[in-house]
């Protein structure tokens, strides 16, 4: 699930100005389709920009995104009409019809924010490594290791554990780890979560089996070991009174 921000002058709902989006399950946030907006934007993997009845104004808004010196991918929306006078130079990644279906639009919002965390892992070389607790996730080579031992998984089990490493302390419902690991187009029930944590606790060993939690009638969730937890929560502290002072 990713974080979107469409900016739209519409009088709408996001479900009637792109449709497509309605069926999706990430979270999106509306703001007014002005540059002044931007300055308390809040952070989202991608933008979208509606441009379907003012496109001068879309275009210019484009431009005004990329002079911010923010990398987040831009998607504008156009009709069949706009398609056909945008140009190279107007500043967004992607265009993409008012009309387009939740498939064609998953895939455009996985292209942009994937070619972003491709030129910002080629940048940090360390970026595709996830650590937790003892917890290691290589992405770039798909191995994971615990306390220096490497974990014998299989592919959905490894994404299930690096999905989850990626957001400790955070609880996932069993249907949004269905469509965050296994994909939109997926039909199994929800039992298949529960059989791959089964295993992927059975592998991390009985001493480690509790780094992925249950949460009763909710889903699961990475717990942050008790150490990584207290040097976290002392930096922090230390931070805010730097803060305040």
């Amino acid at each position: 699930m990713s974080t979107l921000l469409l900016l739209t002058s519409a009088l709408q709902p996001s479900a009637e100005v792109l449709p497509g989006l309605a069926l999706l399950g990430h979270q999106v946030r509306i703001l007014p389709a002005e540059g002044s907006a931007l300055l308390e934007a809040p952070d989202s993997d991608l933008l979208l920009v509606d441009g379907r009845q003012d496109l001068a104004h879309a275009r210019d808004l484009c431009r005004l995104i990329r002079t911010t010196g923010t990398d987040v991918p831009v998607l504008l929306i156009v009709t069949e009409g706009g398609l056909a006078v945008v140009n190279h130079d107007w500043g967004m990644d992607d265009v993409v019809l008012h009309t387009c279906g939740p498939t064609e639009l998953e895939a455009r919002i996985k292209l942009a924010i994937g070619r972003l965390n491709a030129q910002r892992d080629a940048a940090d070389p360390d970026a595709h490594v996830i650590r937790s607790g003892e917890v290691v996730v290589d992405d770039a080579t798909y191995t994971a290791k615990i306390g220096g031992r490497t974990l014998d998984l299989t592919f959905k089990e490894f994404e299930l554990l690096k999905f989850l490493a990626q957001h400790p302390g955070r609880v996932f419902s069993r249907q949004q780890l269905l469509q965050e690991v296994w994909g939109y187009d997926y039909f199994g029930g929800t039992r298949t979560v529960d059989v791959h944590v089964r295993r992927l606790r059975a592998k991390l060993g009985p001493e480690n089996e509790t780094l992925i939690g249950t949460v009763r009638n909710v889903g699961y969730r990475f717990v942050v070991p008790a150490k990584e937890k207290a040097a976290s929560d002392d930096a922090r502290t230390v931070e805010e009174r730097r803060q305040d002072a």
